[in-house]
């Protein structure tokens, strides 16, 4: 079966901003676990993006689904970042970025892969109810 982690971050009301980050985790087509939090208060939505990325590979090493992985973004940076090779300029994010890819070591393989915003909506909302709570 396949293992899936859909991630997300959320930077409102403007970026940099208040930072939310989410994941939801398939095992084959059964949801195995979510989690969302609080990436920052002032961050960029791509430091909210690897943070969601970061925190979706803590819980599936501690899930032990440690195989082959696949990880869904609708975020093109990050996706071309981290299997495309693009080029990695500089940011507020790049400490994230390096721990997702040491995170990364611990699996047989992590394939990524872009989704339209529509095909990524569980987590989406994830990252918009978690704004909600820290935007008070």
């Amino acid at each position: 079966m396949t293992v899936t982690a859909y991630v997300d971050g959320l930077v409102q009301p403007r970026n940099p901003g208040i930072g939310t980050y989410a994941f939801i985790i398939y095992d084959g087509k059964k949801r195995v676990a979510e989690g969302s939090g609080l990436a920052g208060r002032e961050v960029t939505s791509n430091f909210a993006e690897y943070t969601a990325l970061a925190e979706a590979l803590r819980r599936l090493i501690g899930l032990g689904l440690t195989g082959d992985v696949v990880v869904r973004s609708d975020s093109k940076l990050l996706v071309g970042q981290m299997s495309e090779g693009w080029k990695v300029k500089g940011g507020m994010y790049l400490a994230k970025l390096k721990e997702a890819r040491d995170l990364m070591s611990e699996f047989g393989s992590v394939a990524f892969e872009w989704v339209p915003r529509e095909q990524n909506q569980e987590a989406d909302l994830l990252t918009r109810v978690e704004y909600e709570k820290h935007s008070r």
